[in-house]
């Protein structure tokens, strides 16, 4: 039977009702489909996102925006990892408005909070910007579940910061250790590439200290770096901005995207980190899970090795 000749065989509520959803079907096409979730949605997991250089006001932001609420409807995750340079540009009110509020407000109108850390572009102002959670600190942690998380300022780090990130790690309690910033200790992107100052001086510390997760942005891709030092390193810098075709092949590269801008759904569920990174028209680019890794022995039972924790690191592009 044609097309025309079932629509003459129904009442015309129906008739115009049916008509809408496949016209609306047409019309959405690949994003009319259930988002695609490779996350197993545990019971009393710790679920949440991660975009790095976010803030254009562009359309490729809002788009993501709009991905990261499609799958919040399959996957509600309780906050998000922001990675630096949440605002590109001007920064006056109207400014996180377009370039914040607008392309998430619909996960900020459900309750999800935006937890910042923050970029060459930043102001260090928007540390008192009440909607990145940052309480008015440059660097700062706070607790999930099993979970506790350290966003740390890369732009400069001093002596004070070294300190209190080797107090919170050695107080810490939780099974997994994860730390958001800025700058990639490693990445085999073009455009700058990895910041070896900052890991000379920050990364023995994360190994002392039992880190689990560093997550970073600045290069705009993505990048899942092979573990270092028993660390699982990550790099999304592409959730607002993109440089395409940026990534060098490396076979310590296990995963790379640099064809679009993206961003990265995270469970926690005990001893198992599940991640999936999608990109802006939906599509999944990467997901796997990755074990806990076990805690670093006792300092006693470590031989002294070339740990310095007086550096500093200073920098401003």
């Amino acid at each position: 039977m044609r097309f025309r000749e079932v629509l003459g065989t129904m009442k015309l509520p129906t008739c115009l009702l049916l008509f809408a959803g496949w016209a609306g079907l047409a019309i959405m096409g690949g994003q009319g489909q259930p988002p695609e979730l490779t996350l197993p949605l545990k019971p009393n997991s710790v679920r949440f996102a991660v975009i790095g250089d976010s803030g254009t006001g562009e359309r490729g932001q809002a788009e993501v925006g709009q991905e990261m609420v499609r799958y919040h409807a399959r996957f509600p995750f309780d906050f998000v990892l922001m990675l630096g340079d949440n605002i590109y540009g001007s920064q006056l009110p109207h400014d996180f408005q377009r370039k914040f509020e607008d392309p998430y407000k619909t996960l900020i109108d459900a309750g999800v909070k935006f937890y910042a850390s923050l970029g060459n572009h930043d102001d260090p102002n928007q540390r008192f910007y009440k909607p990145f959670n940052m309480g008015g600190q440059r660097y700062y942690s706070f607790k999930k579940g099993n979970a506790s998380f350290f966003a740390l300022d890369s732009n400069y780090v001093d002596p004070t910061q070294l300190t209190w990130l080797e107090s919170q790690l050695a107080r810490s309690d939780a099974a997994w250790n994860i730390c958001f910033f800025h700058h990639p200790l490693y990445t085999h992107a073009r455009f700058h590439g990895a910041d070896v100052d900052l890991r000379a001086v920050i990364e023995p510390i994360f190994v002392k200290g039992g880190v689990n997760v560093v997550l970073a942005g600045h290069e705009h891709v993505y990048e899942r770096i092979k573990p270092q030092q028993g660390i699982y390193y990550f790099v999304l810098g592409n959730a607002g901005e993109l440089r395409f075709h940026d990534l060098r092949p490396s076979p310590d590269t296990l995963k790379g995207f640099d064809t679009d801008r993206a961003f990265m759904l995270v469970e926690i569920a005990g001893d198992e980190f599940y991640f999936q990174t999608i990109s802006r028209t939906g599509e999944t680019v990467d997901s796997g899970v990755l074990p806990r890794q076990p805690k670093p022995e006792p300092a006693a039972n470590r031989s002294a090795g070339g740990y310095v924790s007086n550096g500093r690191v200073d920098r401003c592009s």
